[in-house]
């Protein structure tokens, strides 16, 4: 593994480290897909909407980990840039110890406050059973989730993206062939119906982190799991402070943001299980859009820092130009096959005609926004290689709770349902113009250095 080399064209260069990215966001989405399709077709509308309830709170944790996983893994890439392996290993094994302290916090206060958190969020009550003891089996496997996302993510940092794909390829077949074995009880397997996707996803993702201690041992790996490794497994207060100043703003808007999808689908639930089961089928098929785009922006982010621990600060305005070319082409080309698809695709998740035609229509509303989403990610993904991340935090937090989530309600007010959909488009484009705002009148200003 090298640093991204400034000879090769900016294009190959984001092509060779996103291809394998964006087939692992795929596949990493493809699992939890596959097994709301399972629980959909085999199980029915109900346990769908059982299941949808469950995603901001999944998220909410998994918010956590990408803030710190922002922050180390800019660390990472200026150190590996500066050619500095040792500090690479400090910088993994502090982020891996605060990941899995996350994780045992989530499977604590999600177990025992599952049936609690689900009344909150106004969860329908012929679905209320089932999502409790879904959330509670999905709280309890979340240490082993959130430590290997974290890794996945240290590991980009380093500009390894093909681990992180074969460990995925692994842990979503193996999702493919348990989750509907479990449900039916099939090869003596005792039947766990709406939990089965839950214990599918523990299984799944032990063998992808087995898989990757193999490979990256066998491949001398600057963050194989060794002795250097585990030693580094400790809270080093130096680098938590520089993990926690950039990881930390991403990590609380990441928590902003799942706190008013939260709101969001307490509001979605009024109107009943027909909506919270559309709800989900739509929230899927907009993940897989927005999987690209976003990572597009942590290539953007990880090439920057490379560039600036190599001392090579002159790139990163090509760096930028060239994410948003491609989130144009890619992005773009996602959206136009979303509309074009809608219906078949709505189809794999739902099986009422009216609850498939009204997601379809969610769908129609919002799709097209991602493509400013990306646009506005990639933005504020170059401004965080510096470590400048206040003020686009700040920004993303003010959209979201002063535009999104207050217009979410007066367009509900209005256009019902449909109005919902409408604040996601209303919220990236303010979100755009602001941030592109910030980076021209401010950040190209600032004297960009090294972090570590």
């Amino acid at each position: 593994m090298q640093a991204a080399s400034p000879e090769r064209p900016l294009w190959q260069v984001y092509l060779v480290f996103l291809v394998p990215m964006v087939l692992s966001n795929f596949l990493q989405g493809l699992s939890g897909t596959l097994n709301s399709i399972y629980i959909g077709q085999m199980l029915g509308t109900q346990a769908l909407a059982a299941v949808s309830g469950m995603f901001p709170i999944v998220f909410f944790f998994i918010a956590l980990v990408i803030g710190l996983g922002a922050g180390a893994s800019v660390l990472i890439g200026q150190a590996w840039g500066a050619r500095e392996p040792h500090l690479v290993k400090a910088i993994a094994g502090t982020a891996l110890t605060l990941g899995a302290l996350i994780g045992l916090l989530a499977a604590v206060v999600g177990t025992v406050f599952a049936r609690q958190a689900m009344v909150a969020l106004g969860t329908p009550a012929d679905v209320l059973e089932d999502a409790t003891a879904y959330m509670q089996v999905m709280m309890l496997i979340m240490p082993l989730l959130l430590v290997f996302v974290l890794f996945t993510q240290l590991l980009r940092g380093v500009s390894d993206t093909v681990s992180p794909l074969l460990a995925l390829i692994l842990s979503t077949v193996a999702g493919l062939l348990l989750t509907p074995a479990l449900i039916k009880g099939w090869l003596g397997l005792p039947p766990m119906g709406i939990q089965s996707a839950a214990y599918a996803g523990l299984f799944s993702n032990l063998l992808a982190m087995l898989l990757l201690t193999v490979r990256l041992r066998y491949k001398h790996h600057v963050l194989a799991p060794d002795l250097e490794l585990l030693r580094a497994l400790r809270v080093n207060r130096e680098i938590v402070g520089k993990v926690l100043r950039i990881g930390l703003p991403t990590g609380v808007q990441m928590v902003v943001i799942s706190l008013s999808e939260l709101v969001i689908l307490a509001l979605v639930n009024q109107h009943g299980s027909q909506a919270t089961a559309a709800y989900g089928a739509v929230t899927q098929i907009a993940n897989y859009v927005q999987f690209p785009a976003l990572s597009i922006a942590i290539t953007a982010s990880i090439l920057g820092a490379q560039a600036i621990g190599a001392g090579q600060v002159e790139r990163i305005g090509a760096i930028l130009r060239t994410g948003l070319w491609i989130n144009t082409c890619l992005t773009g080309a996602l959206v136009l096959v979303g509309y074009a698809l809608s219906h078949w695709l709505l189809g794999l998740f739902i099986t009422d005609p009216a609850t498939r035609a009204q997601a379809e229509h969610l769908l129609h509303i919002m799709l097209w926004s991602i493509l400013i989403f990306g646009y506005q990610a990639i933005v504020g993904g170059i401004m965080r290689a510096s470590g400048v991340v206040l003020m686009p935090v700040v920004i993303s937090i003010f959209c979201i709770l002063a535009v999104q989530t207050p217009g979410a309600y007066l367009l509900d007010a209005y256009f019902g349902l449909e109005g919902v959909w409408m604040a996601f488009p209303l919220a990236y484009v303010t979100m755009l113009a602001l941030q592109t705002l910030y980076y021209r009148l401010v950040w190209r200003h600032r004297r960009i250095t090294r972090l570590v």
